[in-house]
């Protein structure tokens, strides 16, 4: 006996997810983005300052702070790589949790937090 399995949403929810992603791009409620951005269930920062891994310094994450994330995906492409401890120290010391992942784990780990209605942020390298 064969077995299937079909994903979906139940239903509108109002916020934003993740509906596709690959190397160079992500879908925020099928709509197409090739740049960094920062994603929360109710808002979406399309013109984040942060462009490249390299380019990062403190007051992205600090920007990060002021939208008040419960949690901070960092999605840094398609390559996992660690930020400096010192760029994230704001947010750490605030008591906000930081967790680093390529893009594609970030999208699929917001979309299971948002449904949690977990206040989550997904920022974005693209």
């Amino acid at each position: 006996m064969e077995s299937r399995v079909k994903l979906h949403l139940s239903g509108p929810t109002g916020h934003n997810l993740f509906t596709g992603y690959g190397t160079d791009y992500v879908m925020i409620n099928h709509v197409r983005y090739d740049h960094s951005l920062i994603v929360l269930p109710d808002r979406l920062i399309e013109e984040w300052e942060a462009k490249t891994f390299e380019e990062l310094n403190t007051e992205h994450f600090r920007f990060i702070l002021s939208l008040q994330p419960e949690m901070v995906l960092f999605g840094t492409g398609a390559t996992l790589r660690f930020p400096h401890p010192q760029l994230t120290r704001s947010l750490i010391e605030s008591g906000i949790g930081i967790e680093v992942m390529d893009t594609a784990a970030a999208c699929r780990t917001y979309n299971i937090l948002s449904a949690e209605e977990r206040r989550v942020a997904a920022a974005l390298l693209i």
